[in-house]
């Protein structure tokens, strides 16, 4: 049997994402654990770590194989489509990534002083560089490549036979931007030290659906036209300026 590049490809991200999960659990913060010490700790990260690779490969695998599908159904660029130039595929997600980091950054540096808990905290280097490689193609692959390509297939393919896709993938792209941003939530309760999420300031929410946001449309924007890796680069070099260059400073 022989398989596409652009499932070739596809399969190679998805290796990635799961070994750096894996990874991640063994450097400085890379999860959230009981504050357990010795033997006991070690166990507890073997096994974290082993539940992350096939949370990873085989779920997250098998539901961004299902939006390749989708995506293909709707006529959506394929991970690697020879008609899209590599300036389209790469520079300009690049270019926009960076440019939405340094919002990010400004942003935060601005809305912080509306709240007592300061600036959003940042995991340390080299956790904030795989964390922010397995965040792009991960949340990627949930929130655009599979929910924004089932949801409009269902709709606009199933539903409206074919009708109305732009408005569809538009309205669909709205609501993942604001669950992307939603499941922020709760990981920002945790690292911040608040008892529920009901102590988080009106400021500090509104910051996180901000930011998330601007980031979720423009990729969701970039994922219709140029495909996969266009979105996947916009949050990866998002994250790189937000996490590991401002973070490390």
């Amino acid at each position: 049997m022989r398989f596409s590049l652009s499932f070739k490809i596809y399969f190679f991200l998805i290796l990635i994402l799961a070994v750096l999960a894996e990874i991640t659990i063994f450097l400085p913060e890379g999860t959230f654990l009981p504050k357990i010490t010795g033997p006991e700790l070690k166990d507890l990260k073997i096994a974290m770590a082993l539940i992350n690779f096939l949370i990873m490969f085989v779920l997250y695998g098998f539901l961004g194989f299902l939006g390749l599908w989708f995506s293909r159904r709707l006529g959506f660029p394929q991970i690697w489509e020879s008609r899209i130039s590599n300036k389209k595929r790469f520079f300009y997600p690049a270019i926009i990534g960076i440019c939405i980091g340094v919002f990010f950054i400004i942003s935060d540096l601005i809305l912080s002083g509306f709240h007592p808990l300061g600036s959003f905290p940042h995991p340390p280097f080299p956790t904030s560089l795989t964390a922010s490689i397995v965040a792009s193609i991960g949340e990627e692959v949930i929130f655009r490549l599979f929910f924004i390509s089932f949801w409009v297939w269902v709709i606009s393919y199933l539903i409206l036979k074919g009708k109305m896709q732009s408005q569809v993938f538009w309205i669909i792209a709205i609501i993942s931007a604001f669950l992307f941003a939603f499941s922020h939530i709760p990981t920002v309760q945790y690292i911040m030290g608040l008892g529920s999420i009901g102590e988080i300031p009106i400021a500090l929410i509104t910051e996180i659906i901000l930011l998330n946001g601007v980031l979720s449309i423009f990729a969701a924007c970039y994922f219709r036209k140029y495909g996969f890796l266009a979105a996947v680069g916009i949050h990866l070099w998002t994250d790189i300026v937000w996490h590991v260059i401002y973070g490390f400073f």
